[in-house]
This record gives structure tokens, C-alpha cells and sequence, in this order.
């Protein structure tokens, strides 16, 4: 199936895919919900400013299947920017056929052609094993980090 996946950029006629897509993210991985109208605010938002975020969208005969967004840190240390991967998400019955492989790969073509990239990271819920796994056959590892917050947004709501 790997080969007829078409990895593109998301367009601003893809905010209601990809918050549809971000908010059953949230629930299954984290189950929380989101604020629909924060969500869709949100995603538009960012794809107005590429600068600082992009979306792709994985795609099999014009359906979207999966997406992935990017978003950019400064890193002082490396004098360049780390690629943070987000916002991850295949529909259900196209997992384990290549999609987040496809997904990937394509962030990785992208991330080796900016001259200010020094790295990816991503973050990814401890229990989330399946994630964990998949990232860990990508080559990734744990960067000893821990991840902390303070969130003042009220979008977010534990069920």
C-alpha cells in the first residue's frame, strides 16, 4: 500500500479534516476533548503562519488517511532548529500500512533539505506502547528529556 500513499502539504480547505482529526487524537490517546471551535481557530491559525507550523496530509486516491504537523524550535546550542513532529494520526483501519511510515519519511526529506535543521523530536504518551514502538523502528529514541506544563488555555477537557 506504501506506494500509492501521496504525502502533500495541507491547505487552508483542510482545517476541518485536521481538527476532526486532532480532536480524535486527543480522545484516543490521551482521553481528553477538545474544544471544537478552539480546535478549528487553532488549526487555522497555524497554517497561516508556516513560518512556525506545517501540516501534511497522507492521502490514498484523494481520502485523507493520516496527518502530521511540524512546528520549530530554536536551538541555541546547535545554532539551528529542531523539527518538533505532532499532531500525529491515521485513521484506524490504515494503521500498520505504511501511512505514518510515509508520513515520516516525508518530514525527513523535508527536515534534510533545511540547512538550519539540526534535529526532530517529538512527544508521546508514556503508555502510548504502539507509538513508542513505531517511533522506536524509525530510528528514534528517548532524549532523557521529561515534559512539563502549565496550561492556562482551557481547550483541553479530561472526560
Amino acid at each position: 500500500m506504501a506506494s500509492s500513499i501521496h504525502v502533500r502539504d495541507a491547505s487552508s480547505d483542510d482545517v476541518a479534516i485536521i481538527a476532526e482529526f486532532n480532536s480524535r487524537l486527543a480522545e484516543e490517546s490521551e482521553h481528553k476533548r477538545l474544544d471544537p471551535n478552539v480546535i478549528q481557530r487553532g488549526v487555522a491559525r497555524g497554517m497561516a503562519r508556516p513560518e512556525q507550523c506545517r501540516y501534511f496530509l497522507a492521502e490514498i486516491d484523494g481520502q485523507v488517511i493520516g496527518q502530521t504537523m511540524i512546528t520549530f524550535e530554536w536551538t541555541d546550542w546547535r545554532d539551528g532548529i529542531l523539527y518538533w513532529l505532532q499532531s500525529v494520526f491515521v485513521r484506524p483501519e490504515y494503521r500498520g500500512q505504511g501511512v505514518f511510515r510515509a508520513l515520516f519519511d516525508h518530514v525527513m526529506q523535508t527536515a534534510k533539505a533545511d540547512p538550519d535543521a539540526r534535529g526532530m523530536r517529538l512527544y508521546v504518551e508514556r503508555e502510548n506502547t504502539a507509538a513508542l514502538a513505531t517511533y522506536g523502528r524509525l530510528g528514534m529514541q528517548p532524549s532523557g528529556h521529561l515534559l512539563y506544563e502549565i496550561d492556562w488555555s482551557g481547550a483541553v477537557r479530561d472526560k
